[in-house]
């Protein structure tokens, strides 16, 4: 595939797994802010250069679409990691074909999980132009600097030119499941919260919440309980809130994600976070609380669908009280039975993110086209999980799958729903280990899917399709 403007043609070419930008201009001026080799040929001049920065930033600035923007005027958007910055083209080819109507965010990775593969913001923002030139992507695209817990992650993210800021202050949300005492409301940071427990009181108490189906009286205690779990948390989004907004030289936008903890969201919650954040000079147009179990990396709903109905729609319900953001589902890859469910109770007004299972469709094409490769990343995976669980929600149990792959269908295994978490949390070790030789399983990993981009473009885009057709039939409008 090419992009093309009026002045420059650019495409991506393999030559086996290597990789190179092609660019052809009518004017030598034209590539003059491009790394690599020029030349003429015929009336054209042309240019062979390296997946560099550099190049990157002059494709972005000769093509506006290449420009990351803002994702807040679309009602439905959906997210798609690229933990390997292979799997933007398969992902973008899915949106042309199943994803009409949804805003895509083709640049989206966690802090964590780029310190874990030693990538940096930038790196993911290249990974992500490169792969948008491949697809002749030229429909726009959003990009999320996910799950940010330090002023130093937005730092990051605003010199890379990320727009979407998940900004996550969960560390903070405190553990209140054995109740919670005058004594614990009266500790909190009061003169941070800018309120006293008076004042806050007074608010709440006493008041009625409409959760769409139901409606709730608030007691004292559902405050206290409220302001003790989430009252820390609160003072830490606002921080990391006004650090980005004032460090910001381009536009930006937030969402606030209290998801990674162990303790779900009540309704109540919910609209406390989004009062107190609102009244402290905060705006967002996404949330993604902490909703009802069932949420695992990797596989489908696991929980009641009709409880998470009943979540969902106070969720949004809530919402619409301040404005209008959409509720963000976060660990929402390959959640196919509850998508047409969750875009009902939004109506449409979601954001859904999905990370790793591009990265196992990559695993596929290692299973299939080197499988003596794709053994050392499972005995890695496997050998890593107990540790590696520790940041997920996840059940896989390491006893349940096989030690040796002799005789093993390696795609049933990837499918499996054991193998397909312990090789979802598993990508940083595997990825950062070493084969029997001492050679990097990173390097020899990207060397087998570059070599058969082809199949492994169409494997990307027939599962990211699934994600994404029932989002494309969301409501329009507000």
């Amino acid at each position: 595939m090419t992009l093309r403007n009026d002045s420059l043609e650019a495409s991506i070419r393999y030559d086996g797994p290597a990789r190179s930008l092609q660019l052809a201009a009518a004017s030598a001026d034209t590539l003059a802010g491009f790394e690599g080799e020029a030349a003429a040929s015929g009336d054209d001049h042309v240019l062979t250069g390296p997946l560099s920065t550099a190049n990157a930033r002059a494709l972005q600035a000769a093509f506006p679409v290449l420009r990351p923007q803002l994702i807040s005027g679309h009602r439905t958007s959906v997210g798609t990691g690229d933990r390997t910055g292979l799997a933007t083209p398969g992902q973008a080819r899915a949106f042309g074909a199943a994803g009409a109507g949804v805003m895509p965010v083709l640049a989206q990775q966690s802090i964590r999980e780029m310190d874990r593969l030693g990538r940096s913001a930038r790196s993911v923002m290249d990974d992500a132009v490169f792969g948008l030139v491949e697809a002749g992507w030229e429909s726009g695209f959003g990009a999320d600097c996910d799950h940010i817990k330090t002023t130093e992650g937005i730092d990051r993210g605003l010199e890379a030119g990320f727009t979407m800021f998940t900004l996550d202050p969960g560390d903070l949300v405190a553990d209140v499941t054995a109740g919670v005492t005058a004594a614990d409301a009266a500790a909190l940071p009061w003169d941070q919260l800018e309120d006293t427990l008076e004042d806050l009181t007074k608010r709440y108490v006493g008041t009625t919440l409409d959760v769409g189906h139901s409606q709730l009286e608030v007691t004292e205690r559902d405050v206290l309980t409220a302001a003790v779990k989430y009252g820390r948390a609160v003072v830490e989004a606002m921080s990391l809130y006004r650090h980005l907004t004032e460090a910001a030289q381009h536009e930006v936008e937030v969402e606030f994600a209290v998801d990674e903890t162990a303790w779900q969201t009540s309704f109540f919650e919910h609209y406390y976070l989004a009062s107190e954040l609102q009244r402290l000079g905060a705006s967002w147009f996404s949330f993604a609380p902490r909703y009802v179990d069932g949420f695992e990396k990797g596989l489908d709903f696991l929980g009641d669908t009709e409880e998470l109905r009943t979540n969902l729609e106070a969720h949004h319900a809530i919402s619409e009280q301040f404005g209008g953001y959409r509720i963000s589902l976060h660990s929402g890859s390959d959640k196919f039975s509850i998508y047409p469910l969750c875009v009902e109770a939004t109506q449409g007004h979601v954001h859904l993110k999905t990370s790793g299972t591009s990265y196992l469709c990559g695993v596929e094409i290692v299973a299939a086209e080197d499988p003596e490769l794709f053994a050392a990343i499972w005995d890695i995976s496997r050998a890593s999980y107990v540790k590696a669980r520790a940041s997920y929600q996840v059940s896989a149990q390491e006893n349940r799958t096989p030690t040796s792959l002799a005789g093993v269908d390696l795609v049933d295994l990837i499918r499996s729903a054991d193998a397909r978490q312990i090789l979802h949390v598993g990508y940083g070790d595997s990825l950062n280990g070493k084969d029997a030789a001492g050679a990097s399983i990173h390097d020899r990993f990207l060397s087998v899917v570059a070599s058969h981009q082809k199949e492994h473009t169409a494997v990307v885009e027939a599962h990211i399709g699934r994600h994404l057709s029932p989002f494309a039939a969301a409501p329009v409008g507000r």
